[in-house]
């Protein structure tokens, strides 16, 4: 009786052995399904990038407002006839102190 109690305790634990340690074992459905959902985020992240795109070139296509846009604020274009003006705060500060100290 006991040789058989022990055959069948050897029995089932070979028979889950390939259930959790296997090829197609409970742990590699776990790992997975964890890189699937890792790679669902990465997806639905450039989803969205793309959507963004997307509408920017249907912008680009449509009108001139959004070239005018882009080169405004990317390259720094102005019409014609328009005077540039750029306002330094950090640098005119700083420097109005340094002359201040020196005449101290």
């Amino acid at each position: 009786m006991r040789w058989l109690t022990l055959l069948l305790v050897a029995l089932i634990l070979a028979l889950q052995y390939p259930l959790w340690l296997g090829k197609g074992s409970w742990l590699r459905v776990w790992e997975v399904d964890r890189e699937l959902a890792g790679q669902k985020e990465v997806t639905l992240k450039l989803k969205t990038r793309n959507a963004s795109l997307d509408a920017d070139v249907r912008d680009l296509k449509q009108g001139y407002e959004a070239i005018e846009e882009r080169a405004r604020s990317e390259l720094g274009m102005v019409k014609r006839d328009e005077i540039f003006f750029q306002v330094l705060e950090g640098s005119n500060q700083s420097s109005r102190l340094e002359e201040k100290k020196e005449t101290r």
